[in-house]
């Protein structure tokens, strides 16, 4: 008798829970047979003869372990409730000496590995395993202290209690742990956040607590030593700001410039003039020292609410997951093992936001509001190619924000870091190294791209207006931007944009007229010119024989 798919089906899904009930009591087993461990297998094992975090006659600086728990999947079937621990941590981090070089002394790099990492490598934690207590994270709460902290840590105070996946300062984690392994840094030193809190208000608004609206990363990111105070020093809880927000002044010869063709005027507020310039035997200089602009900034690091993310995207959490997973090389198996665990620290780039004017006029709807939304191009913002156009963009557009902050209104540039179409630099260099071979007409723009990348483009904006409801923007006035993808984002989200432009055409270089044409051709706003299919094989740059000299 033929078998049909769904007792196929039932069949599998038998087999599934059979392996996860197998690997569960496999853990359970594994951390019986764990030697001097009386509370928990996520506790680092002593190794004989090797200080630890316990022998306070220990050479080195206290080191933490950083094993995670034993393996065992989840439930095949049933919900999990996580509540806090009954009886909470009060364990402090460490705060220790800088430690002076490498790790030097009689211990070989193996004795060295022992004392950082004393326990066994454990891959990944399971919601019902001994120990594992997730700190309660309630995402979209309308209050700090109801919402919770964002825990990713992996010190002992803190790994039984993590409701986070990955680690904080995103790619920038890696170079933390290479300073561990070299002993230049102590694993387990505590941040003195004294007198770091902000010098500009960015208070909570109603988007903070709709779970809808910022999903890409911590709205209370900013404010952590002051609204989880408690968490931190009573808990000893190792809990990280992921956003800061500081003042600035920018100092840009595109500015100078302006400035000297009256283009931007020096108002001592916003605009002031430049200190004196010094001559190279230190006495003052007679030339024009430029000018300076008042800022305000914030760094933002992401930290992802999945669900969010995936409603976001039009997929199921699931697949998410499975595919994060599976294209960062399985970094994180949690993503598969801890359903429970909804929030990642990816290890990405994060953003900035450049504020121009009062801050508080941002969530002012009676102020006219500039906007620039910027990804990042290396070549172009910091070297000057002249084969896109995204530093002159960049330039124009920070003008136009402090002309409309001059008027009484605010401007803001968020520059996020999505180089190259968020393809990576590697890959822009080889599709112009194939565009300049092919023949690099404007018809074939897009299409050397996605022969090298398979698409076009992997910025998905979806995410981006996040950074506009944490600032309590209802609404832009300005939007300097020719990207439908942008617009529509934002839009989307709920804020409108009441005039938009691009860059005016005598900015832009002209070996980057073919990406400006194929731009409008695929249907990008242009407030000018208009381009058809037809006329792009007439828009050429120019071939590398004319840039050798």
């Amino acid at each position: 008798m033929p078998v049909s798919d769904a007792i196929l089906t039932q069949i599998l899904g038998q087999l599934e829970a059979m392996q996860v009930a197998q690997q569960t009591m496999q853990a359970k087993l594994d951390s019986l047979n764990i030697q001097n461990v009386p509370t928990s297998p996520l506790e680092p094992t002593p190794v004989q003869g090797i200080p630890t975090l316990a022998t306070p006659s220990a050479p080195f600086t206290p080191t933490k372990s950083t094993t995670p728990s034993g393996i065992s999947l989840p439930p095949a079937s049933g919900g999990i409730t996580v509540s806090p621990p009954s009886t909470p941590l009060r364990a402090t981090l460490a705060s220790a000496p800088p430690a002076v070089g490498r790790m030097t002394g009689s211990l070989t790099d193996k004795e060295r590995e022992k004392l950082l990492y004393p326990g066994r490598v454990n891959l990944t934690t399971y919601p019902d395993q001994h120990g594992i207590a997730p700190h309660p994270l309630h995402w979209g709460a309308a209050a700090a202290s109801e919402r919770g902290p964002v825990i990713c840590s992996r010190l002992p105070s803190s790994i039984k209690q993590r409701n986070a996946i990955g680690a904080h300062s995103g790619s920038y984690s890696i170079y933390r742990a290479l300073s561990i392994a070299m002993g230049t840094l102590s694993p387990t030193h505590k941040p003195d956040y004294s007198n770091t809190q902000p010098p500009v208000d960015i208070p909570p608004n109603p988007t903070w607590s709709d779970p809808s609206k910022i999903v890409s990363f911590d709205p209370w990111g900013h404010l952590v030593p002051s609204v989880f105070r408690k968490e931190i020093e009573e808990l000893g809880l190792d809990v990280r700001p992921s956003i800061a927000v500081t003042k600035a002044h920018l100092k840009m010869s595109e500015l100078d410039d302006a400035a000297r063709r009256g283009e931007l005027t020096v108002d001592g507020s916003i605009v002031t003039r430049s200190q004196p310039l010094k001559n190279v035997d230190g006495s003052l200089s007679d030339a024009e020292p430029g000018v300076e602009v008042y800022v305000s900034k914030a760094a933002v690091e992401p930290v992802w609410y999945l669900p969010g993310v995936a409603e976001r995207f039009g997929i199921s959490e699931s697949l998410l997951r499975r595919a994060l997973f599976e294209d960062t090389g399985g970094m994180y198996p949690e993503l598969i093992t801890r359903p429970d665990v909804k929030v990642f620290l990816p290890p990405i780039g994060g953003l900035t936001v450049y504020i121009f004017g009062n801050p508080a006029f941002m969530s002012d709807e009676s102020k006219e509001l500039t906007l620039r939304v910027h990804d990042e191009c290396n070549g172009s913002d910091v070297f000057g190619s002249d084969i896109c156009t995204c530093k002159p963009y960049l330039t124009y557009a920070i003008e136009e924000c402090i002309k409309g902050a001059q008027k009484g209104g605010v401007g803001v540039v968020v520059y996020f870091r999505k180089e190259g179409r968020a393809l990576g630099e590697v890959t822009k260099y080889l599709v112009y190294n194939l565009r300049k071979r092919a023949g690099d007409s404007a018809d074939k723009y897009f299409k050397s791209t996605e022969m090298i990348a398979g698409v076009k483009d992997m910025r998905f904006q979806a995410l981006m207006p996040d950074i506009l409801h944490w600032l309590g923007i209802k609404k832009v006035d300005k939007m300097v931007s020719m990207s439908d993808m942008k617009y529509d984002a934002i839009v989307k989200s709920g804020i409108p944009i009441w005039k938009r432009y691009d860059i005016p055409d005598h900015l832009i270089p002209p070996d980057s007229r073919v990406e400006i044409d194929a731009k409008i051709a695929a249907g990008y706003f242009s407030s000018g010119k208009q381009v058809t299919e037809a006329d792009l094989v007439k828009t050429v740059g120019r071939t590398w024989e004319e840039t050798e000299h």
